[in-house]
């Protein structure tokens, strides 16, 4: 669900033709200006410019009525092919449980965004708007109290979201997340859809007598960064006396986000539905874990980890556990 309150904040203006007859021409500090700002191809910022009598504001209101227009026209002539590459965006604005414990909730998000070919799931602007549509996905979804961590987000909520750019958040002209969609059509000239979106917003634990926290892990397979064609997002939680202790120390800090990567990427390179069931090895609990080079099942090397660092004494149940997670392939087929 996402906040009203903090849609309001950044309201989209609705532009305005402004077109002035000029023979001057465009400087280049103008147009590296209006550049920054937009991002737009150097032709289209002197096309700008020259329709705006070298205007900065009136090259703006200029550009977001072109791209509309054109995104619009296109978007409508590929809506009927199909879209079946492109990326999962995770984005992790809070990872969870600090040294205080009394901070650090978890937000993050996972979105697949779509495109026609891989070669414009590969362009830069595709793979800057996935990432600012996973960023304005775990930046505008509020709590809502649920027994579980992953909330689905209405995709028809987060298309009418203003866009919140984590890489660039000065860039203009303002827009929503489908405007941004359709200026994006009007440049690679491809169908682009955002086909789910989902987020995990949840309050630090009170309580607890710092002895339990959440965490949060992520993996991408098949590209770099926050992007790839198989993501995962899982929460783990922690369990320990003096938990905050083990939290405050900088090695346990490291070993700790070593293993939610290496549980991540688990949940990504294996054929895992669930997080514990019998002996079905869809089930991460009963895979060998990769990291352990298949010697431990995921479940008993998770117990390992957490006596071997203190969390846990032989026989006592706590240490790291999954909890629950998301993982999703480009192209596959939701139910």
């Amino acid at each position: 669900m996402l906040s009203i309150a903090r849609r309001t904040l950044l309201t989209r203006r609705t532009p305005k033709l402004v077109t002035y007859s000029t023979t001057s021409k465009p400087s280049l500090q103008l147009v590296a200006q209006l550049r920054k700002l937009t991002d737009v191809p150097i032709s289209k910022a002197r096309e700008a410019l020259n329709a705006s009598g070298n205007n900065l504001e009136a090259a703006l209101e200029w550009l977001q009525q072109n791209l509309t227009n054109s995104g619009a026209q296109k978007a409508a002539k590929v809506a009927g092919r199909e879209a079946r590459e492109g990326l999962v965006s995770v984005c992790v604005l809070s990872p969870g449980s600090s040294p205080s414990l009394d901070g650090g909730g978890l937000r993050a998000a996972m979105i697949e965004l779509n495109c026609e070919t891989d070669f414009v799931a590969r362009n830069e602007l595709f793979v800057q708007l996935a990432a600012d549509i996973a960023h304005t996905t775990a930046f505008l979804t509020e709590y809502v109290p649920s027994p579980n961590f992953f909330q689905p987000c209405p995709l028809d909520a987060l298309n009418d979201a203003p866009l919140v750019s984590q890489g660039n958040p000065n860039l203009r002209p303002p827009s929503t997340v489908s405007s941004s969609i359709q200026n994006l059509i009007a440049k690679v000239g491809e169908k682009v859809s955002l086909k789910r979106a989902v987020a995990v917003v949840h309050n630090p634990l009170q309580g607890h007598s710092g002895t339990l926290g959440l965490r949060l892990a992520s993996y991408l397979h098949g590209s770099s960064g926050f992007h790839g064609r198989i993501g995962s997002l899982a929460v783990l939680a922690l369990k320990a006396p003096g938990l905050a202790n083990h939290l405050a120390s900088e090695t346990f800090v490291q070993d700790l986000e070593r293993l939610e990567r290496a549980v991540a990427r688990q949940i990504t390179g294996f054929e895992t539905l669930t997080v514990q069931s019998t002996t079905d090895e869809t089930s991460l609990y009963n895979q060998p874990f990769m990291v352990t080079g298949g010697q431990l099942t995921v479940g008993a090397a998770l117990s390992e980890w957490g006596r071997e660092r203190g969390m846990t004494k032989e026989g006592e149940e706590g240490g790291v556990e999954v909890l629950e997670f998301a993982k999703w392939t480009v192209g596959e087929d939701v139910l």
